[in-house]
């Protein structure tokens, strides 16, 4: 019996409830597992109020690659490295690796990130894990 090949592409059209709000912004998902439409990626919008910052975190079983679509942020990893970015910049944040992001523009900062899993797992800051 010959094993069914997976589809070549998945279509998903939008849908209200991919998007988390936070009160320092929201993120949107675009593809994972729980979305159903990738077996090996997440994709995602990241939307940043002005002066507001993501806790920090990690992530214990992905790389997370995150670009600057609009705005700017200063990005933070271990205890003391920052660096600015602005439209067009990226970071690669390896698994388990401390990070996290604060808008320092005046208008929302609009950040494409991806994760190496479908499934990506987060700890936040005082989380125990």
């Amino acid at each position: 019996m010959k094993a069914e090949a997976p589809e070549p592409i998945r279509l998903r059209r939008y849908a209200a409830e991919q998007t988390d709000t936070f009160p320092w912004g929201s993120l949107t998902w675009y593809a994972n597992g729980k979305l159903g439409n990738s077996e090996d990626m997440t994709v995602g919008l990241c939307r940043m109020k002005p002066g507001e910052g993501n806790p920090r975190h990690y992530h214990p079983n992905c790389s997370e690659i995150l670009v600057v679509i609009e705005g700017k942020i200063v990005h933070a990893t271990g205890e003391t490295t920052e660096a600015e970015l602005g439209p067009g910049d990226s970071v690669t944040i390896e698994p388990k690796v401390w990070h996290g992001a604060r808008n320092v523009g005046d208008i929302d900062a609009l950040l494409f990130i991806a994760f190496s899993s479908a499934d990506r797992e987060t700890v936040m800051a005082g989380q125990n894990r």
